[in-house]
């Protein structure tokens, strides 16, 4: 795949005041305003937006915000977003996410393998923060 595509500095400018916002918002637990944050800010980039280095982390932000209101068709939605962006792949945190998605939705296989995608990036810390129903989901998997 090729490499992410960098936008201009003002534009890069007004997508990471937005994100930023978005950011304060999520962490003081107001998660739709704060998915309307990142929104705004994904609406700036320009199509076709996976080639755009700040689409990654904006879907991935957007996908993050539904799956913490429990929308977890939502958050599956955006993390294939994230995914099918340049090194999309190789993120640690949307393999996670959509591999919790995928659990909470009930497909067990496409949930093993991001999940397992994850582990392999990051190892068993990335699941630290997580509930551990998901590293427990597959932990038999790890074993020889």
């Amino acid at each position: 795949m090729n490499a992410p595509k960098e936008l201009d500095d003002a534009l890069y400018d007004s997508i990471t005041v937005l994100s930023e916002e978005g950011n304060d918002l999520a962490d003081n637990d107001c998660f739709a305003a704060a998915k309307a944050k990142f929104e705004e800010a994904l609406a700036l980039v320009p199509e076709p937006k996976t080639v755009w280095e700040a689409s990654l982390w904006l879907y991935a932000s957007i996908g993050d915000m539904c799956f913490m209101m429990g929308d977890y068709a939502g958050c599956s939605k955006q993390m294939y977003n994230a995914i099918n962006c340049a090194d999309g792949y190789e993120n640690p945190f949307v393999n996670i996410r959509l591999g919790q998605a995928q659990y909470e939705l009930g497909d067990k296989e496409k949930a093993k393998e991001y999940l397992l995608c994850a582990y392999m990036m990051e190892g068993e810390d990335i699941f630290q923060e997580e509930d551990e129903k998901y590293f427990d989901f597959i932990r038999p998997l790890l074993r020889g």
